[in-house]
């Protein structure tokens, strides 16, 4: 455990950074709090229940800090970068009753030419495959590692290993989100207020966005057409009129800066599970992923609690002055059931039945892992 937190700040070191927390943020916070996710841990990098203010990769200078910034640590008499090169398959010894060794890889660079690495013959030489959760499995497959039905389904050649497990186990983070049309203006702000919460869902917010005018404009058109359709209440009307004045602005913009903000729940986990599949053996097209989101209950209630989380932090007294007088809290989570977020059909029963909410509105957050995990497909004996 202490080579897994020196390994945590090695790379704090290099990207991370103490943000300069906005108003937005700060409302946002104490509304959590509010809402009851205490206590109030502030500003800290560790990953503990309550509310806290987490690090940015982004300096006070507005510099972005990416992977990249961790070369600063190589030494380049060492290392060899190829940019926009994809790797076709690692090449495994397979001869007699060895178990197989990787000892090639065969890779294209820029300009399309083909090229070989090869590792040294020593003993503490290996490939390390960090493709990410979707192309380190299928370049397993290619490689001629994964289900053998499968991969002779593609005439994969030669079959090294018969492991099922590989392309097994793929799951991606669920992420519903409400968005929040301000009555003031308010800043732009990522990901920097967070609710962990004790029943494993994470509530997160930002503020301001600079989207693109179409993006913007089809979301302020979504919410415009259904409060004309379903609002005669005052304050319904109030918030029609203000956004068919933001409309107007757009007129004369490329890019509109979004002038409220989105707050989300991620399940953490999750428990349901997908698989990953090859479509054909070109590395460059993307495989067949499916995640199986909100399959197992447990993930469900989760973003149940975490929907109740919110509707408690919107209606907050701390949060009130970035939401519309009089706008309920499940007003705004039903407008997102006429927004374009996703393409699954939209059922009557969500605007009132959360669960089916988080089903009809279910978005990725991007965190796909699994696929090829230790203590599944890859053990000391397969290793070894």
């Amino acid at each position: 455990m202490e080579e897994v937190e020196a390994a945590y700040e090695w790379v704090e070191k290099k990207l991370v950074f103490e943000p300069q927390v906005i108003e937005w943020q700060k409302a946002f916070k104490d509304g959590l709090l509010e809402a009851g996710e205490s206590p109030d841990n502030g500003f800290t990098y560790d990953h503990i229940y309550g509310t806290k203010i987490g690090g940015t990769i982004f300096d006070r200078a507005g510099h972005r800090h990416t992977a990249a910034n961790l070369l600063e640590y190589a030494n380049p008499n060492r290392i060899v970068v190829y940019l926009h090169a994809s790797v076709h398959k690692v090449l495994f010894t397979t001869e007699g009753n060895q178990k197989p060794k990787a000892y090639e890889v065969l890779f294209e660079d820029a300009n399309g030419v083909f090229h070989k690495a090869n590792l040294a013959n020593k003993a503490t030489n290996e490939v390390i495959l960090s493709a990410g959760a979707l192309g380190s499995p299928q370049l397993l497959m290619l490689s001629g590692v994964g289900p053998a039905v499968h991969l002779e389904a593609h005439g994969v050649n030669p079959l090294v290993l018969d492991q099922p497990m590989v392309g097994q186990g793929m799951a991606d983070n669920p992420m519903n989100f409400v968005a929040i049309p301000s009555p003031q203006p308010v800043e732009l702000s990522l990901i920097q207020a967070v609710g962990i919460t004790k029943f494993d869902s994470y509530i997160e917010g930002l503020s301001g966005l600079s989207l693109s005018f179409d993006i913007t404009r089809r979301f302020f058109d979504g919410v415009l057409n259904l409060l004309n359709e379903t609002s005669h209440t005052t304050s319904r009307k109030i918030l029609t009129q203000s956004i068919a004045v933001l409309l107007k602005s757009f007129d004369v913009k490329l890019e509109v800066r979004m002038n409220g903000g989105l707050i989300f729940q991620k399940v953490d986990g999750p428990a349901s599970k997908g698989h990953m599949k090859l479509r054909n053996t070109n590395p460059r097209d993307n495989p067949s992923v499916t995640f199986n989101y909100y399959q197992e209950p447990e993930d469900l209630n989760k973003c149940v609690k975490g929907l109740n989380t919110i509707i408690r932090m919107i209606n907050s007294k701390a949060f009130s002055k970035y939401k519309y007088p009089g706008v309920t809290a499940r007003e705004l989570l039903n407008l997102m059931l006429a927004l374009p977020i996703n393409l699954r059909p939209r059922h009557v029963t969500s605007a009132f039945n959360l669960k089916q909410f988080c089903i009809d509105t279910v978005t990725s957050v991007w965190h796909y892992h699994g696929g090829c995990q230790v203590g599944k497909w890859l053990t000391r004996i397969t290793k070894s």
